[in-house]
């Protein structure tokens, strides 16, 4: 026998879920049709995480990007299986060099550094929504074949997905700083991810970062100096002199140099 009105009315009424958090269980794309809201879910331990996924602020044209891009050229970081990169990369002569590109913002420079350097790969991870849209709005928009958008951690990226001696070159511009001191522990170089990128980077590979903080600058000096896998390829041992011309003048460097900020560069290579 069915309800009956009175055992409606006697059933207490479940509070409601405010607004934003019913935003948030709800996937912006159906499986495999955009980025997935938490693609490695509770598969692997990631220890302290420096980021949050930011899905807001989508526009038309980045969602529209999305949808016609993603099923070709993103992946979604789960930690399940190891990437193919000649597959991935179907555009590119196979063995074509690919670089990894941690964090791109909204994508202009990386579409510019994939736009001046054809022949390279650039494997772009990140967990902004809007950005992966613009980065993918901007590929198709300039044919640039060689881009593929990762979304998710790029811990489990380069620790589950990407196999030994599989990757060129590793970008990483303008990290969070995590200026407090009590928050330094969160800064992405430190010692021990500089042990987990030197397995998927071959020997002779480049390593870029860049920063406007000029403690975090020190810092990645200190500890890319110390570790036995990498050595500094600028004359001198230090800083990178001049600002390496690979790099395109970012929006965020502007808005540092804007401030005051002296904006460092430190290129390392794999051993």
């Amino acid at each position: 026998m069915g309800r009956t009105v009175s055992d409606n009315a006697s059933t207490p009424a479940q509070p409601a879920r405010p607004a934003a958090e019913e935003r948030s269980r709800t996937p912006m794309f159906a499986p495999g049709a955009g980025p997935a809201a938490d693609p490695a879910g509770s598969h692997h331990e990631r220890r302290i995480r420096s980021f949050q996924p930011r899905r807001s602020r989508v526009t038309h044209g980045q969602r529209k990007a999305l949808e016609r891009m993603w099923p070709h050229w993103g992946v979604d970081v789960d930690g399940l299986s190891r990437l193919d990169l000649d597959a991935l990369f179907d555009s590119l002569p196979a063995g074509s060099p690919v670089v990894c590109e941690i964090g791109f913002g909204m994508g202009e420079a990386t579409a510019q550094m994939a736009a001046d350097d054809p022949a390279t790969g650039i494997l772009a991870v990140d967990v902004h929504t809007p950005g992966q849209g613009n980065l993918l709005r901007l590929a198709e928009r300039n044919d640039l074949v060689n881009i593929r958008v990762a979304n998710g951690d790029a811990i489990i990226l380069l620790r589950e997905m990407l196999a030994p001696d599989s990757l060129s070159g590793l970008r990483l511009y303008f990290p969070d700083p995590w200026p407090k001191k009590r928050h330094h522990k969160r800064r992405i170089v430190q010692p021990e991810f500089l042990d987990l990128a030197a397995v998927p980077l071959r020997p002779g590979a480049l390593v870029h970062l860049a920063t406007d903080w000029e403690p975090y600058a020190e810092q990645m000096l200190e500890v890319l100096t110390a570790h036995p896998a990498y050595e500094n390829a600028s004359a001198g041992g230090g800083f990178a002199e001049p600002r390496p011309s690979v790099r395109p003048m970012t929006r965020f460097e502007r808005q540092g140099l804007h401030k005051g900020h002296m904006v460092r560069d430190l290129l390392f290579r794999r051993v």
